[in-house]
């Protein structure tokens, strides 16, 4: 679904493109695709927030490609801070472990949300739809859920509000082991590996409060 906003301004005929990520595999992936694209007129690189600020002022790209989760950087917040920095620059958000919701990319000024597993053509078709001074998100929001069970969002509630595995035990009256399936299944759905990163990828997926 696209939409284009009524003060978008004139679009270009060739767009400078800032890849955010901090895998190599998907700098080189992405870097191929888009040179091959003849509406591409550079692609940069970046692997943290800081470097692509930097180049952000430098190069003033038209669309920066933006993982939801660089390191322990948010996706979101870099989104922010480039948008504040580059005001033209149009932020396309993107993951493969994780998911935001369209209220949320767009409440931190992003253009669109895509998914890795995407074909490339199909991602290349985003970034220029964002280029262009459109939008991009789909129609259901099939992220936000992240196919957690309610018991787990449930123990992820509890989790984010403090509360121990014994607690969330009692609270829910289940038995320890129970509740440890239900976390470790929390941690895999959300692609982290403990409790501090499963509440922090929440909150910005806007899971939790």
């Amino acid at each position: 679904m696209t939409d284009t906003p009524a003060d978008a301004p004139r679009s270009p005929q060739r767009l400078r493109v800032l890849v955010v990520d901090d895998h190599d595999v998907v700098h080189w992936g992405f870097r191929l695709m888009l040179t091959e694209q003849p509406w591409v007129e550079r692609c940069l690189s970046a692997t943290t927030g800081a470097e692509a600020l930097s180049l952000v002022s430098r190069y003033k790209p038209h669309v920066a490609l933006v993982d939801l989760f660089i390191g322990e950087e948010s996706g979101a917040e870099i989104c922010e801070q480039l948008r504040a920095a580059e005001p033209a620059t149009r932020v396309l958000l993107f993951s493969g472990a994780g998911a935001i919701s369209a209220q949320a990319a767009r409440a931190a000024g992003a253009s669109g949300f895509a998914f890795k597993d995407w074909s490339a053509r199909r991602i290349a078709s985003a970034i220029l739809t964002v280029g262009r001074g459109k939008t991009v998100f789909e129609p259901q929001d099939r992220t936000v859920v992240m196919r957690l069970s309610d018991r787990e969002r449930t123990v992820l509630e509890l989790m984010s509000s403090g509360a121990t595995n014994p607690e969330i035990a009692e609270e829910l009256h289940l038995s320890r082991h129970t509740v440890k399936e239900h976390t470790s299944a929390v941690y895999r759905k959300l692609g982290v590996r403990n409790r501090t990163e499963a509440v922090q990828r929440a909150q910005r997926l806007g899971l939790v409060g």
